[in-house]
């Protein structure tokens, strides 16, 4: 699609050629769909799975057609981390990921995924780990934030490297990188150039969070992330980017958004696909404060649904909500991802965290900030209907 064509939607609460639009309609009915209401935590054991450390945003690594991998009786997960920060806020402006497994006895730490100084950002914000059809070749999508040796910023960039797993026992290493590489950039028409150095009250632009997803149909690669569309001010400008590896099998495409939310959301972070009985599930998470305020649609996990990856795509559920916190623990998690499988894993964040947003005080957010893994729970799929088995 030519880029005039982008450039030319109507600049308010407009429509992207080629983009499905979640329209207000739908996401309005999220705010009364108790059926995706997940249960309180309460006094469930939630151990920490590193000790000393803060782990967030999470992602399996995973075989190229999405399954979870497992390997010597455990599956690997790599996590956003960070040392125990006297405000847990503070935690993204020094983020790596980091590597664990979990296994019949536990959790158990591997350290950081990534070479000290490899990443050309200041620190490093999520992404996807895929595993090739060898066994031994692992890519990295993972978003740089900032830049090295350079003043704080909320830039985004998407970069990938390749490393090789190796197992000493089964004891895992990552090792031999690559360089790492950019992947893809935005242009500035369909994707907002997320450089900003000081974050707004109503949260940064994206460019940022690529997820893998091959297409069983047909092959192609696709590279989906969460980004701010390029031709609009609205506020409200959330949308699934895309990018596809060209056929010769040479570098990434930018394409015209996925899904756009303009007048709806901000931010659909963390998307990702899954192929269940034929069909396509896109994902992704997000705040109930980056929705128009007007909606009342709580911060969960989202997603639509199509016969094929370029759709027509439809909100699951007829509002999109897939699962979301209780009403009375309206931050008890955050940042949902589906596995192939149709687990779902998340942290928690503040689960006793009353009102529209978290504590003021830093000490009151350390005093109940999670940062750890969250009850995993499943998934019930049934056509356009798919809700979670762990319900309230």
């Amino acid at each position: 699609m030519p880029i005039e064509e982008i450039a030319g939607a109507r600049e308010s609460h407009g429509v992207a050629k080629g983009a499905v639009h979640i329209s207000r309609e739908s996401i309005a009915l999220a705010r009364d769909q108790e059926g995706s209401r997940l249960a309180v935590f309460g006094n469930l054991p939630i151990a920490r799975v590193i000790a000393d450390y803060d782990v967030w945003d999470m992602w399996p690594l995973a075989h190229r057609n999405g399954n979870t991998v497992n390997a010597h009786g455990r599956q690997y997960w790599f996590f956003l981390a960070t040392p125990v920060l006297d405000d847990p806020e503070d935690r993204h402006d020094i983020a790596r990921i980091r590597l664990a497994s979990i296994g019949s006895d536990g959790w158990c730490d591997h350290g950081w995924a990534l070479p000290d100084g490899w990443s050309p950002g200041s620190r490093e914000w999520s992404g996807c780990t895929v595993l090739d059809d060898d066994g031994r070749k692992v890519t990295m999508y993972f978003t740089a934030t900032g830049r090295r040796g350079a003043p704080h910023s909320f830039e985004q960039r998407l970069f990938e490297g390749s490393g090789e797993l190796t197992f000493e026992g089964h004891t895992p290493s990552l090792r031999n990188w690559s360089q790492p590489e950019e992947s893809i950039r935005a242009d500035g028409h369909w994707y907002k150039v997320a450089d900003q150095v000081v974050a707004p009250p109503h949260g940064i632009w994206g460019f940022r969070d690529p997820g893998y997803f091959l297409d069983p149909a047909d092959g192609t690669e696709h590279l989906l992330f969460a980004g701010s569309a390029g031709w609009t001010q609205d506020r409200l400008d959330g949308v699934v980017g895309l990018a596809t590896r060209a056929s010769t099998g040479m570098g990434w495409i930018l394409q015209p958004p996925l899904i756009e939310a303009l007048g709806v959301n901000s931010e659909l972070e963390r998307p990702h696909v899954i192929v269940r009985d034929g069909l396509y599930y896109c994902f992704w998470s997000s705040h109930g404060r980056r929705h128009d305020p007007d909606l009342g649609a709580p911060t969960g996990l989202y997603g639509m649904v199509a016969e094929q990856f370029h759709g027509p795509w439809r909100p699951l559920n007829g509002s999109g909500l897939v699962a979301a916190n209780p009403s009375d623990s309206p931050f008890q998690a955050y940042c949902w991802w589906v596995m192939g499988e149709g687990n779902v894993i998340s942290f928690v964040d503040y689960p006793t965290a009353r009102g529209s947003e978290p504590p003021q005080m830093a000490s009151e957010r350390r005093a109940i900030f999670g940062g750890t893994v969250a009850p995993i729970f499943q998934l019930t799929f049934d056509g356009d209907v798919v809700l979670p088995r762990s319900a309230a």
